[in-house]
């Protein structure tokens, strides 16, 4: 095994577990409930089976179908630049980052290409509050987002205790 392979086989290895996790997740609420279905877990947090169409937030979600391929163009420009981004030697907060959000994206990408929309299970509620129901590649992409934004925190540290020292 020549050495970027070794270097890129566990984030790559990483985004398939989520893309794998995702995609699991998605076919058994698919399989197992009925469109529309809801299940009180706890007093803030039902299972939940509902279709979005649209992106984040059910942005463009009635917009007519051409949002699917849109957002399909997006999710394989964006994985495409992730694995090329990985390729590169990073800090492992970079690439933990980097592998996650190209898990997500792989997992909301399929879901359009292969359904047309994308599966989301999880509802989270608050005296009549909703926040818009997601799923396992949502939670990856704002887990690598969030880890990005830490990685840049801490690599702006770096040169001014390289300078101290």
């Amino acid at each position: 095994m020549n050495m970027q392979a070794h270097r890129t086989l566990p984030w790559y290895s990483l985004a398939f577990a989520v893309f794998a996790a995702d995609q699991a997740a998605k076919t058994t609420v698919d399989v197992a409930t009925p469109l529309g279905w809801s299940y009180p877990v706890t007093p803030f947090f039902n299972l939940v089976h509902v279709l979005n169409p649209g992106a984040a937030f059910s942005f463009l979600a009635g917009a007519g179908g051409w949002q699917r391929w849109f957002f399909l163009a997006i999710a394989i420009a964006a994985s495409a630049w992730l694995i090329w981004m990985l390729r590169q030697t990073r800090r492992r907060s970079e690439s933990l980052a980097f592998s996650l959000i190209l898990g997500g994206a792989l997992g909301n990408a399929f879901d359009r290409a292969l359904r047309g929309h994308v599966i989301d299970y999880l509802d989270f509620h608050l005296a009549g509050w909703h926040w818009p129901a997601f799923n396992v590649a949502d939670i990856a992409i704002t887990l690598g987002a969030a880890c990005l934004v830490l990685a840049s925190f801490t690599a702006s540290r770096q040169p001014q205790a390289q300078e101290k020292a």
